[in-house]
C-alpha cells in the first residue's frame, strides 16, 4: 500500500491573482477596520496565503477621514515620533491629526503598523489606496465593495 504523502503548497509571485476591494470606513472604528485592511494586504483571506509571498489584495479606502474612535481615544491618545535630534520626541493626538490637512494618515499608520516591516510590507502597503472623499481613480480595475460594517456585527459575540 502506498503511502499519502501530504505537503504544503506555496504560492509562487507569479501564481498570485490579485483582486481589487472598495471599503467605506465612514464612521468605522479604526482599529477593526484596520485589521480587515491589513488581512486582506496580506492575503490572509485567501487558502492559498504564503507568508513570505506578496499575495494580497488592493484595496482602496473611500472616506478615510471620516473613522471613528471609541471612548476618549480620539482626545486621550498619543502618538510619537522623533525628529532624531536630543530632545526632538514630539506627541500628537489622533483628533488633532483628523482636523489636519492629511487625515487619512491615522488609518495609513494604523495598517502599516499591523504589515511586516521590510520589502515585503512595504510591497503590500503600495496596494493601498487611501481618499478622504467618496471620488478615487480606480473605477477602471472593477473594484468589489466590502461591507466592511456588516463583517463587524458578524465577528461580535452576542449579536
Amino acid at each position: 500500500m502506498k503511502a499519502l504523502h501530504k505537503t504544503t503548497q506555496s504560492a509562487k509571485p507569479h501564481e498570485v491573482e490579485k483582486k481589487w476591494h472598495i471599503i467605506d470606513a465612514e464612521n468605522l472604528v479604526v482599529g477593526r477596520v484596520a485589521t480587515i485592511i491589513a488581512n486582506i494586504l496580506r492575503g490572509k483571506h485567501k487558502p492559498s496565503f504564503t507568508p513570505h509571498v506578496d499575495c494580497g489584495d488592493h484595496v482602496v479606502v473611500i472616506n478615510a477621514d471620516k473613522v471613528k474612535f471609541t471612548g476618549n481615544k480620539a482626545k486621550n491618545k498619543k502618538y510619537y515620533k522623533h525628529t532624531g535630534y536630543p530632545g526632538g520626541l514630539k506627541e500628537t493626538t489622533p483628533e488633532r491629526i483628523l482636523e489636519g490637512k492629511f487625515p487619512e494618515r491615522v488609518l495609513e499608520k494604523a495598517v502599516e503598523r499591523m504589515i511586516p516591516r521590510g520589502p515585503l510590507g512595504r510591497d503590500q502597503m503600495r496596494a493601498l489606496h487611501l481618499y478622504n472623499g467618496t471620488e478615487h481613480p480606480h473605477e477602471g480595475q472593477k473594484p468589489e465593495v466590502l461591507d466592511v460594517a456588516s463583517m463587524n456585527r458578524k465577528n461580535k459575540v452576542g449579536a
